[in-house]
């Protein structure tokens, strides 16, 4: 069935005669690098997609100001990040009615961000969520259905937070009962409270690999901020690390795809993001080697033991209670980042 409808699927983006000898330069986050999603769309294609790997819309902005324009052709993005390009300059509007819109999941559009003065200038790609990783063998799955166990003595030192600030502090605003998007300095004293709770319970704080690697070897049997990024690529090697959304909520993250304005290869810069959003290029991004996630298209070719793995009919109740990342202007994001330093260094 996969195999039929990648050929399907391709063949339709391929057209009628291949762009031999054209090169598509994509500055894209780790799964994208991925030869299981490049290497169809290359040959269909006749074409070599060039990958620069980039971490962090700032890095990735970086990477653009010291290139010349026409440089790149298409971007990976953070979707609540899209106005920030835009209002750089860097992008060009897509046409809605050569993309899958009415396919994808309607939580996931991010309207709000991916289009600006009537325009769209980014579709969604994939999406997951900033939550509870646990070992279920270890933990009672029934208390990672309330962000409250993180702070409890019962699971005292057994574990890691995820270094990154802005969704754990999502996940703070959340256990407080604060929505994510109202966050005020008013609101900087509770979130500190409920950080040091959580970093008081914590046997380590770390970046992905460090932390993941923590739940996956049983050195922790909790990760903070983890989710199905974390437990479905390691699901087949170990069956007992799975992810929750407790009630209060979860922070979703969702990546995107934009076009640069100096491109000098629109027609195929559109090609590449048509095919990734397909349902056979969803597929192979949803279960990259880098990271698992949700494909934002509902009709993603995705095998039954991948959309268990992913939790795929659960999603319409995953997303009725997620909240998007804190987007904090840039006082507050520094005030934000004083205040996890603070907890970092917390003894």
């Amino acid at each position: 069935m996969r195999v039929a409808a990648a050929a399907s699927t391709l063949a339709m983006l391929a057209g009628t005669s291949p762009l031999s000898a054209q090169e598509l330069n994509a500055l894209i986050w780790c799964d994208h690098a991925d030869p299981a999603l490049l290497q169809p769309f290359e040959e269909a294609n006749g074409v070599k997609v060039n990958v620069k790997e980039f971490e962090g819309t700032g890095a990735g902005f970086a990477i653009v100001e010291q290139s010349q324009p026409g440089d790149w052709d298409v971007m990976v993005i953070d979707s609540i990040d899209v106005p920030r390009g835009v209002e750089k300059g860097l992008f060009e509007p897509l046409p809605e009615d050569k993309l899958p819109f009415a396919d994808l999941f309607p939580e996931v559009k991010m309207d709000g961000k991916t289009v600006v003065d009537g325009k769209r200038y980014a579709i969604t790609e994939k999406f997951g969520y900033n939550t509870i990783s646990y070992n279920k063998t270890k933990v009672d799955p029934a208390d990672m259905e309330t962000l409250s166990s993180l702070t409890g003595d019962k699971y005292k030192g057994r574990l890691a937070i995820y270094d990154y600030y802005l969704p754990v502090v999502g996940m703070a605003a959340l256990a407080i009962g604060k929505k994510t998007a109202d966050l005020t300095e008013a609101d900087l004293p509770a979130l500190k409270e409920e950080l040091l709770k959580m970093k008081a319970n914590a046997k380590l704080v770390g970046e992905v690999t460090a932390s993941q690697t923590a739940l996956a070897t049983g050195e922790v049997d909790i990760l903070v901020g983890g989710g199905e990024w974390v437990t479905a690529g390691l699901a087949k090697e170990n069956p007992a690390l799975d992810f929750s959304i407790p009630k209060e909520g979860g922070v979703l993250w969702s990546q995107s795809l934009a076009m640069f304005k100096d491109s000098k290869n629109k027609d195929l810069a559109l090609k590449f993001i048509q095919y990734v959003l397909s349902p056979e290029g969803q597929a192979r991004l949803a279960t990259s080697s880098c990271y698992w996630g949700m494909p934002s298209n509902k009709k993603a070719a995705l095998n039954d033991d991948e959309k268990k793995t992913l939790r795929f009919d659960e999603q319409p109740a995953f997303l009725a209670r997620a909240q998007a990342y804190p987007a904090p202007n840039a006082d507050l994001d520094k005030k934000m980042q004083d205040m996890w330093t603070e907890m970092l260094q917390a003894q």
